[in-house]
């Protein structure tokens, strides 16, 4: 009996070494929002999710930048910085699945060694981890990134999932810099050419593109554009006129219901919005939009018309007074959270 109870202390003991053996890399928390890439020093992060949601995700790896980028059905939820493959052990470039999933990896390869929250990409072991972060490559392949950042992709993605490396040289410059608007398919990975609206062209409207699916729509005063998402694929833009706009960014997330002043509107039927808080806004979660706010945005009456019945609980809109147009690699990634906030 005294052998038995020595011999479980024993076992517990190893088990509570070995949890402890495993590092803990990079921050702890979301970097805010506004934060720029650019800035994050190694290990630091910015995520505005919140697990699995509706609309496909994607996650593009620069290796140039050392950064990786998560979008959510079209709209960027999350920036990180990596390490990459040392020279001799090279990240792969290229279009990427996720294959496998295993929350408590450890490699057979590299003396046991933890992987938490491991994402296969290849069966010969390249993968997405947490892992050390010095700030430059120094993987045996693999791309390591900040422990609570994996383990937040890791909570979020499904198998399958797209996965795009990419490099100077290698790939368009809008996938090897990426912006707050998803530059690849999220079904595929192939790259999307951006396609302005043309002189005199008011508004594009492609629903075809994506038959169905959950609707997103990111807003940017400065470019006077809104541009509309449907499951991760853009549907749709628009030239704006914003009056009065708000600074910084603001999410916000269809509610139940509308807004009772059709009347005013010539019938068209506005459905409430809620704000969401997205890192470094916390406060800003769970406030009713009013009518004043709405109307301080001027859309085309028949682009409102094509885009209104398509909006239901939980289509989420993010508005930022940073440009999104393709040539801008710029200072600011805003990230926002495609989920209804918590009642």
């Amino acid at each position: 009996m005294v052998r038995r109870f020595v011999a479980f202390t024993l076992s517990l003991a190893l088990c509570a070494s070995a949890s402890v053996a495993v590092p803990f890399w990079g921050a702890k928390k979301s970097s805010p929002a506004e934060t720029p890439p650019t800035s994050l020093k190694p290990g630091e992060w910015i995520w505005g999710g919140r697990g699995a949601s509706p609309g496909p995700m994607a996650v593009i790896v620069s290796l140039t930048e050392q950064r990786a980028y998560a979008y959510r059905n079209g709209i960027l939820i999350g920036v990180t910085t990596v390490s990459t493959g040392k020279k001799g052990y090279e990240t792969p470039t290229g279009v990427f699945t996720i294959l496998q999933k295993d929350k408590d990896h450890h490699s057979k390869k590299y003396d046991n060694a933890p992987m938490p929250y491991q994402q296969r990409l290849t069966w010969d072991g390249v993968a997405l981890h947490a892992g050390g972060l010095p700030g430059f490559p120094e993987s045996h392949g693999c791309v390591h990134m900040p422990t609570e950042f994996a383990r937040l992709l890791f909570d979020a993605t499904n198998m399958g999932m797209t996965v795009v490396v990419a490099k100077e040289g290698a790939a368009p410059v809008t996938v090897v810099h990426p912006s707050a608007v998803i530059p690849i398919d999220p079904r595929n990975g192939a790259d999307l050419k951006a396609s302005p609206l043309g002189d005199g062209e008011m508004f594009r409207w492609q629903p075809e593109a994506s038959p169905t699916g959950p609707i997103s729509m990111l807003l940017s005063v400065v470019d006077g554009r809104v541009i509309v998402f449907r499951n991760g694929i853009e549907i749709g833009r628009s030239r704006i006129e914003v009056t009065d706009p708000l600074v910084g960014t603001h999410a916000f997330i269809v509610a139940a219901g509308y807004m009772p002043d059709s009347p005013k509107r010539d019938g068209l039927r506005m459905p409430n919005w809620i704000t969401i808080g997205i890192p470094g806004h916390g406060d800003e979660a769970n406030k009713v939009v009013d009518e004043a706010l709405v109307d301080r945005v001027a859309v085309p009456r028949e682009f409102m018309e094509k885009l209104l019945p398509l909006l239901v609980p939980g289509s989420v809109l993010l508005a930022t007074d940073e440009s999104v147009q393709p040539s801008t690699t710029g200072p600011k990634l805003q990230v926002i959270d495609s989920d209804p906030p918590q009642p």
